[in-house]
C-alpha cells in the first residue's frame, strides 16, 4: 500500500482532517463495520476512516469532491479490490445507483459543517436504500437534530430528522483530535431510517410537513395560531391537540403530523 503526503486542508471545502487515533477507533468501533455489508464514505479526507473501513467491509464506496486527494486514495488503497472511489459531489450524488439487487447502504462519514443540512435531507430523500447512518458533525447540530420538544435547540431540524429516523448522539469528539483544530466541538450521530410505513404515529407526507414546520419556526416567538393563521385555521390547530397559545418549539413531532394530516384532508 503505497502512500504520498496528502495536501494542507483546504477552507472552501470545510475540510478538518480527523488524526486522533483513540477517536477513530471509537467512531469505527460505533459503526460496527461487518462484512457482507456495502458501506458508503462520504469526504474520506486522508482516509483515517476508510483503512479500518476497508478491513471490515466486503464493499466501499468513497465519494470525495476534493479532485487532488482523489489520485492520492487510489494510490494509498491500490492493492484493495473492494474500494470504489467516486470524485463526487455528496450534495447531488445518486446513493440509489449503488445498490445491488436487495441490499442497503450503510453510510458513514466525517461531513463537512457547511453542506450538513442539505446534505442530511439529500439523503432523507433516498432513505428507502439506506441501512444506516452514522455521521461525525458539529456538535450544535447535533444536537438540534436529536433535540426534544420544550428545548431551546426544538426546531425544523429536529422534526424532520426524527420524523425519518431515530436519531441518537453518541459521543462527543474535542476539537484537538482535527487537523486543523476547528473552532467547535464536534459529535458523532447515529441515524436509523424508519421502514416505509414511516413515524411511528403514522405515515404522512413529508415535503408538506416540511411546510407547516417551516412555516411554524418562521417566527418561533410568536404562538402557532399566528405563525400558521395564513394557511392553517385555528379548528384544524385545535383538533390536532394543540393549544393555540403555544409556541412551535413546545408541539410535539406526533402533534405536527397530525395537523399536517388534517391540513392535507382540508385542502
Amino acid at each position: 500500500m503505497s502512500k504520498r503526503p496528502y495536501p494542507k486542508a483546504r477552507k472552501r471545502f470545510g475540510q478538518n482532517f480527523l488524526q486522533d487515533q483513540s477517536v477513530i477507533d471509537d467512531i469505527i468501533a460505533a459503526i460496527a463495520p461487518q462484512r457482507g455489508q456495502h458501506i458508503v464514505e462520504i469526504g474520506p479526507g486522508r482516509a483515517a476512516l476508510t483503512a479500518p473501513l476497508l478491513q471490515n467491509s466486503d464493499q466501499l464506496d468513497v465519494i470525495e469532491l476534493d479532485r487532488d486527494l482523489v489520485p492520492l486514495l487510489q494510490m494509498q488503497f491500490s492493492a484493495y479490490n473492494n474500494l470504489t472511489i467516486h470524485q463526487a459531489d455528496a450534495l447531488s450524488f445518486d446513493y440509489r445507483a449503488l445498490v445491488n439487487e436487495q441490499e442497503k447502504l450503510r453510510i458513514v462519514g466525517n461531513l463537512p459543517y457547511n453542506i450538513t443540512t442539505p446534505l442530511l435531507f439529500h439523503l432523507l430523500a433516498q432513505s428507502d436504500c439506506i441501512e444506516d447512518m452514522c455521521f461525525m458533525l458539529q456538535r450544535e447540530v447535533v444536537e438540534r437534530i436529536c433535540a426534544q420538544p420544550g428545548t431551546k435547540q426544538y426546531g425544523r431540524l429536529s422534526i424532520m430528522v426524527q420524523y425519518q429516523c431515530q436519531a441518537e448522539l453518541v459521543f462527543l469528539v474535542p476539537a484537538e483530535a482535527f487537523y486543523p483544530v476547528p473552532k467547535v466541538e464536534s459529535a458523532i450521530l447515529y441515524l436509523n431510517p424508519y421502514p416505509e410505513s414511516g413515524y411511528i404515529s403514522g405515515n404522512v407526507d413529508v415535503e408538506a410537513l416540511g411546510k407547516i414546520v417551516t412555516q411554524a419556526f418562521s417566527q418561533r416567538r410568536k404562538t402557532i395560531a399566528n405563525t400558521l393563521k395564513r394557511i392553517v385555521s385555528p379548528e384544524l390547530i385545535v383538533e390536532a391537540g394543540i393549544n393555540l397559545e403555544q409556541r412551535p418549539e413546545t408541539i410535539s413531532i406526533t402533534q405536527y403530523v397530525a395537523l399536517t394530516r388534517l391540513w392535507l384532508a382540508s385542502l
